[in-house]
């Protein structure tokens, strides 16, 4: 995958960059030289972990990803020591239906009941069967920024970006695999992307009822290897927009694997 990504740039270096042609598929040069290989197509944050997200117009990308994403999130008691004690919708597919925004510096929560909890409340905990956690850093799985394109979201059926919990949806013509290992500008900030997403059950979660249907998964493991969409890391913190290009400006630190 580290190759892929690498040769992908290298055409994009040695490609003559007369306007529409850039010798990397799915780019473009609309801005006087500029190669552009993809635009932002909506911003994503999670104030809680596995709950629903928050859809954004814009926001800001620090050094441990998008500002307040995932600071919080509800620990299994007895599953501390275990390398994976989040509650998640793995095991309770109606968190997704938890509903979370942030109220100044606080977090409330919408149940499907209909009623409010500071994230914080014991009520909301009583009600979760787990204890609520506040990491700075985030609760990330993985990586602090996740993407994925609209093209990657249909071709495995899925219909809507929500299922795979990203923070930034790309509308592309080529392959965001293609990238891994290379530096973007996106906005104001700079991502290093650095592996490709492997998948697991919370895809099957429908974000509107709650239901599990496997066929997304398992379209995901037929023609993808399990992966779909890429994780990243801030290079540069900066703000980013709906609409604003994915631009390369160098090959990355080597991927991780």
């Amino acid at each position: 995958m580290r190759s892929r990504g690498r040769e992908a740039l290298r055409r994009t270096r040695s490609a003559t960059l007369g306007p529409g042609s850039t010798g990397i598929k799915g780019a473009s040069v609309p801005l006087g030289g500029v190669v552009v290989v993809g635009r932002v197509h909506a911003v994503h944050r999670y104030p809680v972990k596995s709950m629903a997200g928050e859809v954004l117009e814009a926001a800001d990308l620090s050094w441990h990803g998008v500002v307040d994403d995932r600071r919080w999130g509800f620990v299994r008691e007895g599953r501390v020591r275990d390398g994976f004690p989040w509650l998640t919708a793995r095991q309770r597919p109606d968190l997704v239906l938890h509903r979370p925004r942030l109220v100044g510096r606080t977090v409330v929560v919408r149940t499907p009941a209909g009623r409010e909890h500071d994230v914080a409340d014991p009520a909301l905990a009583a009600l979760l069967g787990a204890r609520p956690m506040k990491l700075d850093r985030g609760t990330f799985d993985s990586a602090p920024v996740s993407l994925i394109s609209t093209r990657s979201v249909a071709a495995v059926g899925a219909g809507d970006a929500r299922r795979f919990r990203p923070n930034l949806v790309v509308e592309t013509d080529g392959d965001e695999d293609d990238w891994v290992g290379w530096a973007v500008a996106v906005g104001g900030a700079v991502l290093r992307i650095d592996r490709r997403d492997r998948r697991c059950a919370v895809v099957s979660v429908d974000p509107d009822t709650g239901e599990r249907d496997r066929s997304v998964l398992r379209a995901i493991a037929r023609g993808h290897d399990m992966a779909l969409g890429v994780y990243a890391s801030v290079v540069v913190p900066g703000r980013i927009a709906v609409g604003d290009a994915v631009v390369p400006v160098s090959e990355g630190a080597p991927a991780l694997l």
